[in-house]
């Protein structure tokens, strides 16, 4: 909107002003003609409001929801630094117990494992020094067992046997727990990729009555053939 008003003029430098008459002039984008009028307040309505935008510049100003963007590197360190963070970052709480509790149910395991791992290894070490003295694994028996009953070549190679298979169970619960620990990872990385990921709920399976030709037979078989659409 252009406005053009001529100035008022003053009698000489008299501390009283006369008022003089203005004239303004309001553009009427869409029609392109001009409207004079004594004031910008009795402008057409019409023409004013076309220059008003329907959407004011304000509406921008207002709170929209933010969607959340998780880092996929960010959600590794995170990860690494802890297991269980990245899926907590990631907002996928429901798979905070799973983390936790293959973490502490391996933990437990490999305790377990290794103190009789500990307890059947100084048994055999006692068994195979000849050593009156030293008989830890008596220990293994009800206290009223005595030793002289017991074939001293069947309880070494079963103490030789427990021990390979304690120090084989703590050595795997190791390895899960390591195992444990890099899926975690992954799992954070990947899920943080895809928190985006656009999946089309549209599934659906068609299943038709097929004829199927084979080369050892001169008939066709009869069968179905499905297809899964997304």
């Amino acid at each position: 909107m252009l406005l053009a008003a001529a100035p008022a003029s003053a009698q000489g430098r008299s501390k009283s002003v006369k008022r003089e008459h203005h004239t303004a002039v309001v553009v009427d984008l869409d029609s392109a003609s001009v409207i004079e009028a004594d004031s910008l307040i009795m402008a057409s309505t019409d023409s004013v409001m076309a220059l008003i935008p329907e959407k004011s510049p304000y509406d921008f100003w207002e709170e929209r929801p933010v969607q959340f963007n998780p880092d996929p590197t960010r959600a590794v360190w995170m990860s690494a630094l802890f297991p269980g963070l990245g899926q907590i970052y990631n907002r996928r709480y429901w798979k905070l117990p799973i983390v936790v509790g293959a973490f502490m149910g391996l933990g437990y395991a490999t305790s377990w494992n290794n103190n009789m791992l500990t307890d059947y290894t100084r048994a055999y070490r006692d068994i195979m020094d000849n050593d009156p003295s030293t008989n830890s694994y008596m220990n293994f028996f009800p206290p009223n067992t005595a030793e002289s009953s017991l074939d001293r070549t069947w309880l070494t190679n079963l103490l030789q046997t427990r021990k390979n298979y304690f120090r084989r169970n703590r050595d795997l619960c190791i390895i899960c727990m390591v195992a444990v620990y890099f899926v975690a990872m992954i799992d954070a990385y990947v899920d943080a990729s895809l928190s985006h990921f656009d999946i089309s709920p549209d599934l659906s399976m068609d299943v038709v009555p097929a004829l199927m030709r084979d080369a050892y037979c001169s008939r066709p078989s009869i069968g179905l053939s499905w297809a899964l659409n997304f």
